[in-house]
């Protein structure tokens, strides 16, 4: 189980937890639903994708550095 945490020493945390969670999934589709459950979501950007909290859009980092 993922505990969200919002301090900025999570950030690193939350990037390593979506990029496992990616490798668990067939699909992006089934990796954005799986991250949902857990409080995050995958934004396009210009910048590229980006891991985002749900509960306030905070961006957390980039995921294709």
């Amino acid at each position: 189980m993922h505990i969200t945490e919002t301090g900025l020493a999570a950030t690193p945390e939350a990037l390593a937890f979506a990029l496992n969670e990616r490798r668990a999934c067939l699909s992006d589709r089934e990796w954005r639903f799986r991250l949902r459950g857990y409080g995050y979501d995958i934004r396009q950007t210009t910048r590229g994708r980006v891991l985002t909290q749900v509960t306030n859009g905070r961006e957390l980092g980039l995921i294709d550095g």
